[in-house]
């Protein structure tokens, strides 16, 4: 059944071999030793692969200097007074110690390390959905997070997680963290995706986010020799998606310097602005216009007037 679906429940294979889940829960953990199934809570996933997520501790030490770049150009697309939506993981957490500084600032969050971040920030609001705590993300899940985001209306949605591709947009390995991260993305105008270059490529198993329903791509330039990265930042362009590349020229890892023997990169044309009336509805992407240009690698200057830091545009299109 795990081999056939992917995921199974221990109610659901009580239920088809007609014992107890005591008895399931038992044989699931023997052949979890046996390395033929991953324990997940309330059920059995198979092991590695699409349903393989690593710990906090793990994550947090993953591309931390590419995710303080991006935390710092995503902190420039908003404006005081705004009213945001943010998720959990770690480059948001980096995200919000960034918002403590922008007055006036409504942050309705489900991960506790956000909140923490903005706990003693005395001009900014945080809002807490309710839930179910998740131990290995330190964020709010279940049914009462989601039912809690109903009738919510905000600006833009602020998300990360385990994999991004064109073809499937952004998705996590859990299911319980997918479904809130939908609900975040319904009560918002806008979709901005923070993903380090490690993610781009990466499929995991659960969608959170369509590709036709990103904003916005805030990512770090990817190695010179990861093509795969490359290739995925331009197929997302492709797809109207606008990319925002953090920290190129600045203090990053390997993605931080400039390359040698590359051409000159394009500065891409910012798009017009748009009118106040003019807000999509939730999990709605405006349109390009009918007969414009096709969809460019945008940088930080075509999403906000002068943004901080030394964010600069890459025209990723291999030559």
């Amino acid at each position: 059944m795990v081999r056939a679906n992917g995921a199974v429940s221990l109610r659901e294979l009580a239920r088809v071999v007609q014992t107890s889940e005591v008895t399931v829960r038992r044989d699931v953990r023997a052949l979890e030793a046996e390395g033929l199934l991953d324990r997940r809570h309330g059920g059995a996933v198979l092991p590695g692969g699409l349903s393989r997520e690593s710990g906090f501790p793990q994550k947090s030490h993953l591309a931390s200097a590419e995710k303080t770049a991006i935390a710092d150009l995503a902190a420039s697309l908003v404006t005081e007074g705004e009213a945001i939506v943010v998720g959990a993981g770690t480059t948001t957490q980096e995200l919000a110690r960034r918002l403590a500084r922008v007055p006036g600032l409504t942050v309705v969050t489900n991960s506790l390390l956000v909140a923490q971040a903005l706990a003693h920030a005395n001009r900014v609001e945080v809002v807490m959905t309710g839930g179910t705590l998740r131990g290995s993300n330190y964020a709010l899940v279940g049914s009462g997070a989601e039912q809690s985001l109903q009738g919510l209306r905000v600006s833009r949605a602020f998300l990360s997680g385990s994999g991004l591709t064109a073809e499937r947009g952004l998705s996590t390995s859990n299911m319980l963290s997918a479904s809130v991260d939908r609900a975040l993305v319904q009560a918002a105008g806008e979709v901005v995706v923070l993903a380090d270059h490690t993610k781009l490529g990466t499929d995991t198993m659960f969608q959170t986010v369509p590709t036709e329903v990103i904003t916005r791509l805030v990512t770090d330039e990817p190695p010179a020799a990861d093509d795969r990265a490359a290739t995925e930042l331009q197929a997302l362009a492709d797809q109207g998606v606008q990319i925002a590349v953090a920290g190129a020229g600045g203090g990053g890892a390997e993605s931080g310097g400039g390359r040698a023997g590359r051409r000159p990169r394009r500065m891409a044309s910012p798009p017009p602005a748009a009118k106040s009336d003019e807000l999509p509805l939730p999990g709605q992407r405006r349109a390009h216009p009918a007969g414009g240009p096709p969809p460019q690698l945008r940088g930080a200057a075509s999403l906000v007037e002068q943004p901080p830091g030394n964010g600069r545009v890459a025209d990723l299109r291999r030559r």
